[in-house]
């Protein structure tokens, strides 16, 4: 983003949830980033090793203060 759009953006007033500026921001930058190609390497370099998802969920679970009584769910069954 150049200085010129930072300086004409903080001078807006704050639109509160739903800012179009800012959704009108983000989706350009998010075209631009498709546009150049690098979704496939960014994509690869997020993916997680399936143990280590495992773990990363387990101790997920022991931080949550506590579950639903009224949801019953079977977490040992994949949701795939």
């Amino acid at each position: 983003m150049s200085s010129e759009e930072t300086s004409k953006h903080s001078n807006s007033q704050n639109q509160g949830e739903g800012d179009r500026e800012s959704a009108e921001r983000y989706n350009e930058a998010t075209r631009e980033f498709v546009q150049s190609g690098k979704v496939d390497e960014a994509a690869g370099s997020a993916e997680q090793d399936p143990e280590e998802a495992k773990e990363s969920e387990r101790a997920g679970r022991q931080q949550a203060k506590e579950l639903d009584p009224a949801v019953h769910r079977d977490y040992e069954k994949s949701e795939k």
